[in-house]
């Protein structure tokens, strides 16, 4: 990848200048390679200590991979430190892309339902983060098991937001992609009217923690079955941003969530878009499945991002492989990020 080139000539830059030079600028040295690195992609810290209500510093461990998905899917559980990880586009526009994968809460999928959308969205121009939030082997009984990732998730778009000029992002083009029971803590995220749900620990958490915009994507659960109502915690209003929506008729984790979901935006006249599938099921991410259009929905948000002047309208044209293949620009992108992550 392209980060790592980066990181790896700066490396070996400062080795060969540091042999002749002083301890101190050694350690100078070091500082500022650590620095960059840290800003450049990988394993970005959420919160500067532990986290709240955590005891522990665990960043996850991977489960086992499934012998009948191709690609691999990771699935992270224990995650007690939760992080992001960063792509940066090389043509940024200043919008900014907070993703939240899925996993039910027991775990996170930080590949198909979080980088695979990185191509993609940055040949749009936009910088993509994606959070590994925490897992909820831990969580009280007593506690919702989306409070944490919210907190983690309004705590990693205060982050970006302190690092806007650094990362060449404007402070009001930070939205967020939600998959699964992520689109759940983005639905629940999207209305909170930028209240938090942690009490302020530093000069970070005087950023706002609200999205600019939202991309919900099969949203799970977020319709209380017995009431037929949103779940108490979505609370739309008119302060609530815009929003892009993608479900399937036949997902077990009913669409009419996202429905209504949609109908309030609607009610209030915020701008929205609402695509129901008939088919293609639950946890595609950005994937095909046989004999679904759901693979498309990444174009459809595209028309939606580029309307919004949220992305690129001018994306660079397909590769001749892609061409001769009849993929789409999204789907190349994908086998692009497949090759280079495993």
């Amino acid at each position: 990848m392209i980060y790592f080139k980066q990181w790896y000539t700066t490396l070996t830059t400062a080795v060969s200048f540091s042999i002749r030079s002083s301890g101190l600028v050694i350690a100078l040295l070091v500082t500022v390679w650590s620095v960059r690195a840290s800003a450049d992609g990988k394993n970005i810290s959420v919160w500067p200590d532990l986290a709240p209500g955590e005891t522990s510093r665990e960043v996850g461990e991977a489960q086992p991979t499934r012998p009948n998905e191709d690609p691999p899917v990771t699935r992270l559980i224990k995650i007690r430190q939760p992080s992001i990880d960063a792509f940066f586009p090389e043509e940024p526009t200043g919008t900014a892309i907070l993703i939240l994968p899925g996993g039910g809460f027991m775990k996170v999928v930080p590949d198909k339902e979080g980088s695979e959308a990185a191509p993609w969205l940055n040949r749009l121009g936009i910088a993509v983060f994606v959070l590994r939030y925490r897992t909820n082997e831990t969580t009280p009984a007593d506690e919702p098991a989306w409070r944490r990732p919210l907190q983690d998730a309004q705590r990693a778009l205060r982050l970006i937001r302190t690092n806007a000029a650094q990362w060449k992002i404007k402070p009001d083009h930070i939205g967020v992609l939600g998959f699964s029971a992520g689109g759940q803590v983005a639905s629940i995220l999207h209305t909170c009217d930028d209240v938090a749900a942690y009490d302020p620990i530093d000069e970070t958490d005087t950023q706002s923690c609200k999205p600019d915009f939202s991309l919900l994507v099969y949203p799970w659960n977020v319709l209380d079955v017995k009431s037929g109502a949103l779940l108490s915690a979505i609370r739309i209003s008119k302060k609530s941003p815009p929003a892009f929506l993608v479900h399937t008729h036949d997902d077990r984790s009913s669409s009419l969530g996202s429905v209504l979901i949609y109908a309030g935006l609607k009610r209030y006249d915020v701008p929205a878009e609402l695509h129901v599938y008939e088919n293609g099921g639950h946890g595609y991410g950005m994937r095909r499945v046989k004999n679904s259009s759901i693979g498309t929905w990444p174009d459809r948000a595209t028309d939606w991002l580029i309307r919004r002047d949220l992305a690129r309208s001018n994306m660079p044209p397909p590769e001749q492989s892609e061409r001769e293949s009849g993929t789409s620009s999204t789907e190349a992108a994908l086998v692009t990020e497949n090759r280079a992550i495993n």
